[in-house]
């Protein structure tokens, strides 16, 4: 753990029951992190810490709706009753297909209300302890659909350009307070997220829209969960203490290859 190690630190991920979640709070315990995982699933997160302590790795399970600040600011004052917290990763996230005529009133109010909302409610209430911690790191998850026009995904796109400018904004206001701010933009990574959505918008077709939706990234296939945990896991180490509100593309050259 000579590189990359984030032992004595502790980390709040939310979403981290499943897919790029797990992925991190399973990577971050394995290089000594404390993860508390905050996830609306609670199940699915309570197995996520049964994997990371048969490893010896430290960890915690809280069922969290992200878009309620109650809720949230009552898990990081229990956590940070013992403790503290030095990393923040804004991993929760839901979609919609659809362009704006498709998108209704409650489309649009879900997913502002986690994917926007839910970033807010954890930011603002970890910023007391990222404070304390003198080098906090608060780590978003954008996608390429904030940077780029990507069909029916009219209420997705917005809340994640959101995010992006979020963490532009955040970067900015708390340089001061020794916390950077980062975020990583995926392509389409293979979750059981990604098999749910296909399951579900193409029945019968499963086969074939996965291998579409592989072949849309130049690379040829999608991104893993761990991949994206791995830089992730960069961005939130000592390692990368000179970098601070920037936005890593990790999606197999979609958004600079594609059409070249």
């Amino acid at each position: 753990m000579s590189k990359f190690s984030l032992k004595n630190k502790v980390a709040l991920v939310t979403g981290g029951g499943s897919g790029i979640g797990k992925a991190i709070s399973l990577t971050f315990a394995q290089q000594g992190a404390e993860v508390h995982i905050l996830d609306f699933n609670l199940e699915a997160a309570e197995e996520t810490v049964k994997e990371i302590e048969a490893a010896n790795g430290k960890a915690a399970a809280h069922k969290c709706d992200v878009a309620s600040k109650t809720n949230v600011d009552s898990i990081v004052e229990a956590i940070t009753e013992n403790g503290n917290i030095d990393i923040l990763i804004n991993n929760a996230g839901i979609a919609h297909v659809g362009n704006i005529e498709s998108c209704e009133e409650e489309d649009l109010d879900r997913l502002y209300n986690v994917n926007i909302k839910g970033v807010y409610n954890c930011i603002k209430s970890c910023l007391p302890a990222l404070k304390k911690s003198g080098n906090g790191v608060i780590l978003n998850l954008a996608s390429i659909a904030s940077t780029v026009g990507i069909n029916d995904r009219f209420a997705y796109s917005m809340t994640k350009g959101a995010v992006l400018t979020i963490t532009y904004s955040v970067a900015k206001d708390y340089l001061k307070d020794g916390i950077r701010c980062n975020c990583i933009a995926p392509g389409r990574v293979h979750t059981p997220f990604v098999d749910g959505f296909i399951k579900k918008n193409y029945p019968g077709k499963e086969d074939e829209m996965f291998a579409k939706l592989s072949q849309t990234q130049p690379i040829g296939r999608m991104g893993k969960p761990q991949e994206m945990a791995d830089l992730v896991l960069f961005l939130c180490s000592d390692e990368a203490g000179f970098i601070t509100g920037s936005n890593y593309a990790i999606d197999g050259g979609f958004v600079t290859l594609n059409g070249n």
